[in-house]
């Protein structure tokens, strides 16, 4: 099941990305920033008395036309069983609820945002509103992260 986050969620979601972040395939978040941003963020959550997360991804609002996704991140344990594309499909069809024309990625996984429909873009096609995630990881300004944009 998917649904929003809610408060008491971002301590395991900080912890999700975290763990994906010290592998440098993320850009990790603070407390605070995920506190701020709750209302971005799905969890995809097992059914049961605890609903253990197993997935999280959020969408960010840059722009009067364009969204970011983001942050999106699953479980060792749960990965290869479409989830990812189910939590990135749900921002999606938030962002189209939005009125948003195009949504956009950075990623390292090209095939799995292509196989989505994403197609890849150059970064500097982005507005520069964008970067300001980007000042806050180790590998800036040496990006090796691949832009990826959707139309809506």
């Amino acid at each position: 099941m998917i649904r929003r986050a809610i408060v008491k969620d971002i301590k395991t979601i900080h912890k999700l990305l975290n763990h994906y972040g010290d592998q440098g395939l993320l850009l990790s978040r603070p407390l605070s920033e995920l506190y701020d941003h709750l209302r971005d963020f799905f969890v995809l959550v097992e059914n049961g008395q605890d609903e253990a997360i197993l997935g999280v991804c959020a969408l960010g609002i840059c722009w009067e036309d364009l969204g970011e996704i983001r942050s999106l991140a699953v479980a060792e344990t749960h990965q290869g069983k479409g989830l990812g594309a189910k939590l990135v499909r749900k921002c999606i069809e938030e962002a189209k609820s939005l009125g948003l024309s195009r949504v956009f990625v950075l990623t390292y996984e090209e095939a799995f945002f292509s196989g989505m429909g994403f197609r890849a873009v150059e970064k500097s096609s982005l507005p520069h509103k964008i970067w300001a995630d980007c000042l806050k990881c180790s590998k800036f300004p040496e990006c090796d992260e691949t832009a990826m944009t959707l139309d809506l």
